[in-house]
């Protein structure tokens, strides 16, 4: 493989280099982060071994701008001790894997040889993706109803433009699987794909992030930092939940689609961007524009196209397909079969989903890492297997007061789990998530949400 090393310590550099040339890979090192950038995105590299930590550049701004300059090697981040916050961010941006300084050669050795793995199989589904036609979204949405059918057809005819899109529906519906699948079918779909969920970031941070800010415009900020609104540039920028965008950012936003220009925090200068929006809320914009809320100029330009996508209750055809799909997802990462019996299917197919598709995704994982043989049956979901029926035994029946409704009853299941696979590995997060089959950046968010301490 062709590595790349970007580290301020000259020892890593060296020891790390000495040990990855014996391993028969060509290394290529670099100290300046703006140098290895430079080298990164002129080079043809495989893997790039990069610092959380770098003088004027962190290793997520250095993430973001090589990933926005095209760039397409997998990156593993070195993380410092108390650095770990900035890797599990850089994990979220894109970056595959991270490991804890000092470093130890048989884990940084595993971490490669993953790389490698994932990278082969990547090769692997571009090559049969190219047998299918480009526009192929067959492996991201999953359905056999009409309406869906009908659904995907008017994205698909959307995505041939760079008109905003606005996508409703309630939570779990799959907005983000439908924004990658317009993104997917459309001209850009050789930009970047750019997604945020407006409701999860703090209102200070979220102006950072979506515009970028200079050198010493905010607190801590040592360094300027691109802003996702440009990281997006001739891509698509999907904005999930955009209902919770603050009003002055709406402003900003409106200023982007009306003249394609972006200005980061604390400076003056503009950029052109070319960015296609797609937006999603789980809540009526409506009221929320009525209210004053949400601004009428930006709803109006967002809902010249809207695609409402109904729940998983009222397309229960839908639902042996999903199980299908998630099975296969969980086959492959646990390494065996899993597969769901008929009479499984018939009470999963009569249960409500009041969290929709991700709630069932959730379930076939759950009960996929949990069982012993791979065979799901009645018992191992959490959802029907108490009474042997879907019929509305969940949170729709007002079983969220008594602390026996689905989702409480779903994160003890999984807390408990995370805690012996934790037990179990001694500690190491990476075996953990193994043994759970999940990835890493998973198991952290698990660990974070539940939480798991």
């Amino acid at each position: 493989m062709q590595l790349l090393i970007v580290d301020d310590d000259a020892e890593i550099r060296r020891s790390l280099g000495q040990v990855l040339e014996a391993a028969g890979h060509q290394v290529a090192i670099e100290s300046d982060p703006e140098r290895a950038l430079h080298c990164a995105t002129s080079g043809s590299f495989d893997l790039i071994l990069c610092n959380v930590r770098l003088p004027r550049m962190d290793g997520v701004t250095f993430l973001r701008r090589y990933r926005a300059e095209r760039g397409s090697a997998v990156l593993i981040m070195l993380s410092p001790p108390g650095g770990e916050e900035g890797a599990i961010a850089a994990l979220r941006e894109g970056a595959y894997d991270w490991v804890q300084k000092p470093i130890r050669t048989d884990e940084l050795t595993f971490a490669i040889r993953k790389a490698e793995e994932r990278e082969k199989l990547r090769r692997e589904v571009d090559t049969l993706r190219s047998t299918v036609g480009a526009g192929s979204v067959g492996d991201l949405v999953v359905f056999e109803s009409r309406v869906m059918r009908d659904l995907m057809d008017m994205a698909s005819r959307v995505a041939r433009h760079g008109t905003p899109v606005l996508l409703t529906g309630e939570p779990g519906t799959g907005k983000e699987v439908v924004a990658r699948a317009i993104h997917r079918l459309s001209p850009r779909s050789e930009g970047s794909f750019v997604s945020i969920n407006c409701a999860a970031i703090p209102p200070q941070l979220l102006e950072s992030e979506l515009f970028g800010h200079l050198a010493g415009a905010l607190p801590g900020a040592t360094a300027d930092h691109a802003g996702l609104v440009e990281v997006a540039h001739e891509g698509t920028l999907f904005l999930d939940e955009i209902g919770a965008l603050p009003d002055e950012l709406q402003a900003r936003l409106v200023r982007v689609l009306e003249d394609g220009k972006v200005c980061r925090t604390g400076g003056r200068d503009t950029r052109t961007v070319d960015v296609r929006l797609v937006a999603a809320s789980s809540k009526a914009l409506e009221q929320a524009v009525a209210s004053g809320e949400f601004r009428s100029d930006l709803f109006q330009r967002l809902n010249a196209v809207r695609i409402h996508l109904p729940p998983l209750r009222e397309r229960p055809e839908d639902i042996p397909a999903l199980l299908a799909h998630f099975a296969g997802q969980a086959a492959h990462r646990l390494g065996h079969p899993v597969s769901v019996t008929p009479s499984a299917l018939a009470a999963l197919s009569h249960y409500a989903w009041p969290g929709n598709v991700r709630e069932l995704r959730n379930e076939v994982d759950r009960a996929a890492a949990l069982a012993g043989d791979g065979r799901l049956d009645v018992k191992d979901f959490a959802v029907v297997g108490r009474n042997g029926n879907g019929n509305g035994h969940g949170p729709q029946n007002g079983a969220q007061h008594t602390g026996l409704d689905l989702k409480s009853q779903v994160e003890a299941v999984e807390r408990q789990a995370i805690l012996r696979a934790l037990e179990a590995s001694g500690g190491n997060r990476r075996q953990a998530a193994s043994l759970l089959g999940i990835s890493l950046r998973t198991l952290f968010y698990k660990m974070r949400r539940l939480p798991v301490h």
